[in-house]
Parts: structure tokens; C-alpha cells; sequence
């Protein structure tokens, strides 16, 4: 097995525990409806089991989610192109693009704990636009702290001091773009406006 194979593969467990403790289940509840016993889910979660289709198949139903989701492959573009999951600062980012210099978009995923972390700012030449999935977001800018709840987008220079985490423990999902020191997101908001000499009506 190549080490590519291996990363995904190493990755299914953290994002199990992660989406069983943001749905509020627990290993007892997941095995009586699964079926699969509670020592296998929790070996699973832990990593000391690989991850089979058997296994997966059932909790992508109970999860009511795509099998796709539980072992981090995108959705979209050439399937051939496996796109490997970085793991920094824990937390995992999976790259959605690869074209080299411009804005890079990513997957970013804050795994639950027990205890939401304390903010460590930091920060480095660019441009971050992000869009909450799931779950609530910390988000702290230069002297700014905000909680940012599904659905909820944000822009900042990365240049000032910065920091994400969950807001309340539970995991997080949600998209970045970064972009180099200078470029900005263009996101058009609110109604069409016409241009001059446009009809109105």
C-alpha cells in the first residue's frame, strides 16, 4: 500500500470520532444501530483498525452522508487525481486545487475535543477568505473575536494576527481560499443592479 493510501486511510478515524461526537452519539448508540460492535467502531475511531468497506458502509447510512465524505475524497474533477490530506497545527486540510501560484482552496477540518484550545495568533503574508460548513467557529483577528455559526463567511489579511478554532469544543468543517498578499476573494452579494441605459422593468 502506498503512502498516499496509507494518509487517507489514517485520516477515516479522527474524522469518525469527529462526526459522531458533533452528531451527540455515542459508541453504545452507534453499534446498536450499525450493528457493528462497540470494541470494532472504537478501534476504528482510534486508527488501531483499518478502515473496510463493510465497516464504512454501514456508518455512512447511519451518518446519512456520502461515503465520500467519511474517507475525504472529492467530489468533483478528474477521479484519477487523489488530493492528500496535511495535517498541521492538528487540524486537516485537504486541498480542493492544485494549479500552482493564484488562490488556493481548501477543506479545512477542526477535530473535536474535550476542551476548545486557547488562541495562539499567528501570522504570515496573504489574503484568507473562509465559509463555516459545520459546527461553530472561533475566530480570532487582531483584537477581534468572533463565534462564527454555519453559513457564516469571513475575510481578513493574514498579515495581522489570527487564529481558528472551535468555538465550543465540538469539530468544525469548513472551506478556505488563500490567496498571495494582495488578492482578494470578489464575492457579489445582494440584488443585480442595472448598468446604464439597462431596462429596468
Amino acid at each position: 500500500m502506498d503512502g498516499e493510501t496509507e494518509d487517507v486511510l489514517g485520516a477515516v478515524g479522527p474524522r469518525l470520532r469527529a462526526l459522531r461526537r458533533d452528531r451527540g452519539i455515542t459508541l453504545a448508540d452507534l453499534a446498536a444501530t450499525t450493528g457493528v460492535s462497540e470494541s470494532t467502531l472504537s478501534r476504528l475511531e482510534s486508527g488501531q483498525r483499518r478502515a473496510t468497506l463493510e465497516l464504512l458502509l454501514p456508518l455512512a447510512r447511519t451518518y446519512d452522508v456520502p461515503l465520500d465524505d467519511l474517507v475525504g475524497a472529492p467530489r468533483t474533477g478528474d477521479p484519477r487525481i487523489h488530493l492528500k490530506p496535511i495535517r498541521r497545527f492538528g487540524m486537516v486540510f485537504i486541498p480542493l486545487s492544485r494549479r500552482p501560484g493564484g488562490t488556493h482552496a481548501f477543506k479545512m477540518i477542526i477535530p473535536a475535543r474535550p476542551e476548545p484550545l486557547e488562541p495562539t495568533p499567528q501570522t504570515h503574508e496573504g489574503f484568507e477568505w473562509l465559509y463555516v460548513l459545520n459546527g461553530r467557529l472561533r475566530l480570532v483577528v487582531g483584537d477581534r473575536d468572533l463565534t462564527l455559526p454555519p453559513g457564516e463567511a469571513a475575510e481578513f489579511d493574514t498579515s495581522l494576527p489570527h487564529w481558528l478554532g472551535s468555538a465550543d469544543g465540538g469539530a468544525v468543517e469548513l472551506l478556505i481560499l488563500f490567496g498571495q498578499q494582495g488578492m482578494r476573494s470578489h464575492v457579489r452579494a445582494g440584488p443585480h443592479k442595472p448598468s446604464h441605459g439597462e431596462d429596468k422593468h
